[in-house]
């Protein structure tokens, strides 16, 4: 689980890998209360055509002025350096740090009137992978079991329930969860009041390192199958000693243990976390950076079978560009970012995954549209962007539209919580017809946000 607050971000972040470790070892149907069917919303032929979503999360928030909004008819303190420059879309501008996306937009719908009310990271970070506010508007808070699920949560929560055997884990995050400033692990990202086994596998390492090697998903080589089943067994004769002091939490272990069998036994999830099997040119299409590598490491995941996989750019809150906006974002941000953006489309499309694989690319909120005397944009929940491809999505689409200087939704306000629909939808599950129960076991909804009918 995610870990309560403690004196070291180290500790934190290890509680949290271990609890995802457990969880993408769990194999048990929900406790919690189901309502409703998993069955597309009727209208709209494009949906229900998604098998898995992957997330690229830029924490810190990327400038929606600066890449995919721009302003050029606004004054100097808005419009900013870059010019736009035109793409594969009739009419669609992006500006000049997107060169590659400029050739690609016809794959992809853009969002351009997202909007909430928490400027401070980590409560904004909740509101975009939740869908809901979080209860204060504050950087300085940590995660707890009370707290609502995260999207990729109740996507593996969804295909748990609905059989879930793929042999990979349903739900991974990659390299390290979001946080704020390295110190506070975002709410939004785990089960929650879901439980444990509803928790992310968070990788929490680099791809890209020479060394890297994802340990505990392969059998040892002094463990065979047979004396692994044997240890099943055994422990199978202990279980029945200790039936009349059954507890949820004993079941929920058994289950952890028979899920880390069947896991260990297949090789199927050891096998999609290596990356040394993918051919040097392809590793370097994506770009040999942490983002490259974790990008084709969600490739990986979705054709063997996760349904959610959150590729996190970059340590902490990278995108945070209150100072020297323009220069970090072309010299340091965009390119890895695009390079790795461009190449998982393509990939995905030349596999034929595109059409299975819903890609979101956000951040959590947008940079204002007044440039500071430090050279920087601030943060500005007000208005942003969030780009849709794949799943279904038809590509080339623009939904909504911000005001002449990116402050506010001109048309088509769209809140994150039906982005949440949409993804849900996506999948072919209705979200309003779904529920769970909270802590205190009161039931909700899916999300409270509405299905963007026009990009599918």
């Amino acid at each position: 689980m995610f870990s309560p607050p403690h004196p070291t971000a180290s500790l934190r972040r290890r509680s949290f890998v271990h609890a995802g470790v457990l969880a993408a070892l769990s194999k048990i149907l929900s406790p919690f209360c189901v309502s409703g069917a998993s069955t597309v919303p009727a209208g709209g032929s494009r949906l229900g055509r998604a098998r898995s979503v992957i997330l690229i999360f830029n924490g810190g928030a990327p400038s929606h002025i600066d890449l995919w909004d721009p302003k050029p008819e606004a004054t100097s303190e808005t419009r900013g350096i870059f010019s736009a420059i035109r793409t594969d879309v009739d009419g669609l501008r992006v500006t000049e740090l997107l060169p590659r996306m400029a050739k690609r937009m016809s794959k992809v719908a853009l969002i351009r009137s997202v909007h909430h009310e928490h400027s401070s990271h980590n409560a904004g970070m909740h509101w975009a992978n939740v869908g809901r506010p979080y209860r204060v508007d504050s950087t300085l808070i940590n995660p707890a079991r009370t707290d609502l699920p995260g999207v990729g949560s109740l996507v593996g929560w969804l295909a748990q329930r609905d059989g879930f055997t793929s042999g990979v884990p349903p739900y991974v995050i990659t390299p390290f969860p979001t946080c704020d400033s390295k110190v506070y692990i975002t709410p939004g990202q785990d089960g929650a009041c879901l439980g444990p086994r509803f928790d992310p596998f968070v990788l929490d390492d680099d791809p890209n390192a020479v060394d890297f090697n994802v340990r505990d998903l392969a059998l040892n080589a002094s463990l065979t199958p047979e004396r692994l089943h044997q240890r099943m067994a055994l422990l199978s004769e202990f279980d029945h000693f200790t039936a009349p002091i059954y507890s949820p939490k004993s079941a929920e272990f058994g289950a952890f243990h028979q899920r880390a069998a069947a896991l260990l036994q297949s090789g199927k999830a050891a096998d999609a976390f290596d990356l040394s099997k993918e051919p040097a040119s392809v590793r370097e299409r994506y770009g040999r950076h942490s983002w490259g590598q974790s990008h084709l490491l969600a490739r990986r995941l979705v054709e063997a079978g996760t349904r959610f996989v959150t590729t996190v750019n970059g340590p902490s809150i990278i995108w945070d560009t209150h100072k020297d906006n323009f220069n970090g974002l072309q010299n340091r941000l965009v390119p890895p970012m695009e390079q790795a953006f461009a190449a998982l489309l393509d990939d995905l499309e030349e596999r034929g995954l595109l059409e299975s694989t819903l890609v979101v690319w956000m951040g959590e909120f947008g940079r204002t549209p007044k440039i500071n005397v430090d050279a920087g944009r601030d943060h500005w929940p007000g208005c942003y962007s969030v780009l849709m491809a794949g799943g279904g999505v038809r590509g080339g689409t623009v939904l909504g539209a911000s005001d002449s200087i990116g402050a506010r939704p001109s048309e088509r306000p769209v809140a994150p919580s039906d982005i949440h629909a949409s993804m849900f939808a996506a999948l072919g599950h209705d979200p309003g017809a779904i529920t769970y129960e909270t802590a205190d076991g009161r039931p909700i909804r899916l999300t409270e946000g509405s299905v963007l009918r026009e990009l599918f």
